[in-house]
C-alpha cells in the first residue's frame, strides 16, 4: 500500500479480514493490513464471507479500474475479478507456474530451489493459473531462511507491482499465458511439516525444514527423550558448539534451540542444562 500511495495511486478501498480474538488476554486484534490503511488515512472494508452478495456489491460500488490481491486468504469468485476495467491482479511469491497455491515461499526452500522471484499474474477461476504480467527474479543462497526472504520478495513485489500498473495503464504490457510444464503445487503446511526424524530424514531434508518452517510453524526434534524445538542449524562445516545428529543420510548440527515453556538458547547451553 505504501509503495502504491509514493507512486501516486488512488487506493479507493482496502478489504481486509475481519478483526480476530487471539492472545490468552482473548483480545480483538486488528489485521498489519488494517493498521497501514488507518495509518494512511484509507477506507477499510472487512467482510466475513467475500462471496456475500452484499460484500460484492460494496467492492463493485468503488468503482475501481483495477483491484490487486495479496495473500487474502478466501478465494474471490470469476463475477468480482472480472469487475474492475482491468481486472484483478495478484502478487505471487514464486515464478509461476512454479509453487502454485498457498505457501510459495515455504516450498521453494523445501524443494531446494536455487531461485526464486515474484509473479504479477491477471487472475482467473482457477488456483494461480491465470496470465502472467510480470515477473522478477532472485537468487536462493544454501542458508537462506523463509522470514528474510519473505521481506526480500515483498520489497520486490512492490516495486513490481507499480511498473506493471503504469504499463497497464498505458497499454505497453500484454499478457502471456502460464506454459503447461514446469508447473507444482504449494499446499499449506501444518505443525506436522515440521516434525522431524533423524530416522527417516536425510540431514538436507531436515535443514530445509527448519529454514522453511521454524520461523513461523515450528520444527520439533526428539533429543535424549525430550522433545525440543529447533530454531537453527546447518549441515556443513565442524560441529562447533552445536549438537550433531545422525540421521538417515548425513549428520545435522543444531545449533539453537527451545525447550518446552523455556527460552531460545544455543544447543550447547540446553546440552550442559541437561547434564
Amino acid at each position: 500500500m505504501n509503495r502504491l500511495v509514493e507512486a501516486g495511486h488512488e487506493v479507493a478501498l482496502v478489504v481486509t479480514q475481519p478483526d480476530r480474538v487471539a492472545g490468552r488476554g482473548l483480545q480483538l486484534l486488528q489485521s498489519g493490513t488494517k493498521r497501514l490503511a488507518l495509518d494512511l488515512g484509507l477506507e477499510v472494508f472487512q467482510p466475513e464471507r467475500i462471496r456475500d452478495q452484499a460484500a460484492q456489491a460494496r467492492i463493485r460500488q468503488v468503482g475501481a479500474d483495477v483491484m490487486v490481491v495479496v495473500a487474502y486468504g478466501q478465494i474471490l469468485p470469476a463475477s468480482l475479478l472480472d469487475s474492475p476495467r482491468f481486472g484483478t491482479l495478484n502478487v505471487h511469491a514464486s515464478l509461476l507456474p512454479r509453487h502454485r497455491g498457498p505457501a510459495p515461499i515455504e516450498w521453494s526452500i523445501l524443494s531446494g530451489d536455487t531461485e526464486t522471484g515474484v509473479t504479477i499474474m491477471q487472475m482467473d477461476a482457477g488456483v494461480d493459473k491465470g496470465p502472467i504480467l510480470a515477473q522478477a527474479r532472485v537468487p536462493l543462497a544454501p542458508d537462506t531462511t523463509a522470514g528474510p526472504l519473505e521481506s526480500q520478495l515483498a520489497n520486490l513485489g512492490a516495486g513490481l507491482l507499480v511498473e506493471t500498473l503504469d504499463k497497464l495503464q498505458r497499454g505497453a504490457i500484454r499478457p502471456e499465458l502460464q506454459p503447461a510444464e514446469g508447473a507444482t503445487r504449494a499446499p499449506r503446511l501444518t505443525s506436522e511439516d515440521g516434525k522431524l526424524n533423524p530416522a527417516t530424514m536425510s540431514a538436507q531434508e531436515i535443514d530445509r525444514r527448519v529454514r522453511a518452517l521454524s520461523e513461523r510453524l515450528g520444527c520439533w526434534i526428539t533429543l535424549n527423550g525430550v522433545e525440543v524445538k529447533v530454531i537453527r542449524g546447518h549441515i556443513d562445516g565442524a560441529p562447533g558448539d552445536g549438537i550433531p545428529v545422525a540421521t538417515a543420510d548425513g549428520t545435522y548440527v543444531i545449533d539453537e534451540v527451545q525447550p518446552p515453556g523455556g527460552r531460545r538458547m544455543t544447543a550447547a547451553a540446553w546440552a550442559r542444562g541437561r547434564r
